[in-house]
């Protein structure tokens, strides 16, 4: 239960938007009152209103905003870990998926899994992203690429944030692959849209997203997806430009998408097009890594054209079987060349503005008081170890 309280003797690293690299305070204080933090800045400053409330004392651990994967597909069944095998035998993506593998496979356990048993797969994924730190999430369906399925998996993340002390954000992906057999503008007819609106009507969607790619849907499918998604009132995100250029990117900015992710191939003039429509471009170096990619997204043209980055883990089956955030910030550090600063708050405030999200990924006033506290010194630790977790705990809603 969220409480009221003084966190004292820390270094804060608030992330707050007109801040330099972390934003941090040494010798700083927080203030929450129930779910909010009230007041953040030097512990001498500490306001006399506030003097009386109960102090925790830190002992100058670094504090981050509670950490946010903006990316996972981490309700499914399945694994995928003889695809793997094939990879290193030299099959590529694109073949492994035209073979009747890939994201079809995955498919096929998912319809097979009844809503409790994706649960219980479900739970020690997300067990592990909150034990990292991670305050928010976002599940995307698109492993039933029918109606039920898709409905169920929506369900099962939607339980997930019933069950663990995390936001649960949802994306309905339904145009996620073309079932085996089926054609793509009729799937996208009886398949996808009325189970947008079926998802929709139940409550279930907060986003609705797409695979654009030459194995999955091109612009023109995705604009009658997304022209659903706006008549429904439900912002809109893309997979664009992870395996080549079609056009992804420039249809994300041009509906005004949270964000467009992978982003490998884009172009400078897609740099420009995202910062002109404030659309995030989420890196996610898990798949990038796992299927030996080597287009690196353009990092520089996003930084001059000064669009937001965020990084996120993508874990699924196949393509990103990442199950660590502070992995996937520290690789975007070093194949991306990400400066650490900007892998943290692309795991914080852009993670959030990716998710339409304003209450989180800073910390200031007003701001939900969800907390990592990290047995650091230096906030680039985050993205300097390797496997390493120095959660100290983590506070959700006021609540340790």
């Amino acid at each position: 239960m969220a409480q009221s309280y003084v966190i004292t003797r820390a270094k804060v690293a608030t992330l707050a938007n007109s801040a330099e690299g972390y934003g941090l305070l040494e010798d700083a204080a927080i203030v929450m009152i129930g779910d909010r933090i009230t007041w953040v800045g030097p512990e001498a400053d500490l306001p006399p209103a506030h003097a009386g409330l109960p102090r925790h004392n830190h002992a100058g651990r670094v504090i981050t905003p509670a950490l946010i994967d903006c990316h996972t597909h981490i309700v499914h069944g399945g694994n995928r870990a003889r695809e793997f095998e094939m990879r290193l035998n030299g099959a590529s993506y694109e073949e492994i998926a035209r073979a009747g593998g890939g994201i079809v496979s995955t498919v096929a356990a998912t319809r097979g899994a009844s809503e409790v048993e994706l649960l219980a797969l479900a739970l020690p994924r997300i067990d592990a992203l909150i034990a990292q730190g991670v305050g928010t999430v976002e599940i995307k369906s698109g492993y039933g690429l029918d109606i039920e399925t898709e409905l169920k998996m929506l369900r099962v993340a939607r339980a997930l944030g019933r069950e663990r002390p995390i936001t649960v954000v949802t994306s309905f992906l339904g145009a996620h692959a073309v079932p085996a057999g089926a054609e793509a503008d009729a799937y996208i007819d009886t398949v996808c849209l009325p189970a947008l609106e079926a998802a929709h009507a139940e409550g279930l969607v907060d986003a609705v997203d797409g695979f654009c790619e030459g194995i999955a849907f091109d612009t023109s499918q995705i604009a009658r997806v997304f022209d659903r998604a706006q008549a429904l009132g439900l912002p809109v995100k893309l997979h664009a430009e992870q395996l080549s250029h079609i056009g992804g990117t420039a249809l994300a900015a041009r509906y005004g998408a949270l964000s467009a992710d992978h982003v490998e191939y884009a172009t400078a003039q897609d740099a420009g097009a995202l910062a002109a429509a404030g659309t995030v471009a989420v890196l996610l170096p898990g798949a990038f890594y796992t299927i030996h990619e080597t287009q690196a997204p353009p990092v520089q043209a996003f930084r001059d054209h000064g669009v937001p980055i965020a990084v996120a883990t993508d874990w699924n089956p196949g393509s990103s079987p990442l199950g660590s955030l502070l992995l996937a910030m520290n690789m975007a550090c070093t194949l991306f060349r990400l400066t650490p600063a900007e892998a943290l708050a692309g795991t914080t405030r852009n993670a959030a503005r990716a998710l339409g999200l304003t209450d989180r990924g800073v910390i200031a006033p007003g701001m939900r008081a969800d907390l990592a506290i990290w047995d650091i010194t230096d906030p680039a630790e985050l993205s300097y170890g390797i496997g390493i977790n120095p959660l100290h705990s983590r506070i959700f809603g006021g609540a340790a």
